[in-house]
């Protein structure tokens, strides 16, 4: 088996370094940012790519960590795109947080030139990234994901086939979007409890001990909003990128909470700058509220 693995960012580059322990020396990698492929593939000693046009005939499995699917399918299906690079019978597994209907209409077109095509996104962020611990959803047909469960389980423990092309990306968007909510739902319950004179750690001790615990005040709350230092390694952007594609699968379902936490996360966009981490939604309730929450606001009023 000879692996190629595109995409080398926050999430890419500690996926990489654990599919390495599996594949050794058959791994080849490539980032759009050439410093990027050269460094990490002199770190691992393994061949990195300089231009997608050189791909090795070699190569039997494709791995992909990208930004959105519009990278996606330029890679795959652009003028060089490698699904016609690749020969029959080769694998492609798309861990980026693709759309649904593109990861469909991709898999679609593997077929017809007999490639299995899997999409698979990944939850855990970066953290279980680094330590090989993720949640991989697959999505493709019962063979895609024999063929691919070796190289998912270096990556993460949690692997699960969830059905057809698509799937994959389905159930990650859904899974984001209640994340957000809980994220949203958590900051209104501290806010409430700062306002009544409960400090925000205590309160999250509480809500960890009690029934209202959630992923969102176990990790999130503690880590990376508390602290104030809002650097969970997800984007806000690729949030909204994930809630909106999951609004796009309630269509006739009433989803007003989940509704209501997108339009959160969007109305909260403005306030931020530049590459916001994912964790920044809770700054919308000091935002409105004047409330404090995060050490981060009270650091920002001392130097003021």
């Amino acid at each position: 088996m000879t692996v190629l693995f595109i995409g080398l960012g926050t999430m890419g580059e500690p996926m990489v370094r654990n599919l390495h322990r599996h594949t050794g020396d058959s791994l080849t990698i490539f980032d759009a940012r050439p410093d990027v492929t050269e460094k990490l593939a002199r770190d691992l000693s393994i061949a990195g790519l300089s231009s997608l046009a050189s791909v090795p005939k070699s190569v039997d499995t494709l791995v992909l960590m990208l930004p959105n699917s519009a990278i996606v399918e330029s890679i795959l299906q652009g003028g060089d795109g490698l699904l016609a690079a690749l020969a029959p019978g080769a694998l492609v597994i798309d861990m980026s947080s693709s759309e649904p209907e593109s990861s469909k209409a991709l898999a679609a077109a593997a077929k017809q030139r007999g490639i299995d095509y899997l999409d698979a996104p990944v939850s855990g962020g970066q953290r279980k990234a680094v330590t090989g611990e993720l949640s991989i959803m697959a999505g493709g047909t019962e063979q895609a994901f024999d063929r691919a469960r070796p190289l998912l389980q270096s990556m993460g423990t949690a692997v699960h086939h969830v059905g057809p092309a698509g799937s994959g990306d389905a159930a990650k968007a859904l899974n984001n979007l209640l994340s957000a909510t809980n994220i949203a739902a958590a900051a209104e319950v501290i806010t409430a409890a700062a306002k009544f004179g409960i400090a925000p750690e205590t309160m999250v001790t509480v809500l960890n001990a009690s029934t209202g615990r959630s992923q969102a005040s176990e990790v999130k709350y503690l880590n990376h909003i508390l602290t104030g230092t809002f650097d969970s390694g997800f984007a806000y952007d690729l949030m909204l990128k994930d809630l909106r594609i999951a609004q796009g699968l309630t269509g006739g379902i009433t989803t007003p909470v989940t509704d209501r936490a997108l339009a959160v996360a969007e109305e909260n966009r403005p306030l931020l700058g530049e590459h916001p981490d994912h964790t920044e939604l809770a700054r919308y309730y000091e935002t409105h509220t004047s409330i404090q929450i995060s050490n981060t606001r009270d650091d920002e009023r001392t130097q003021e």
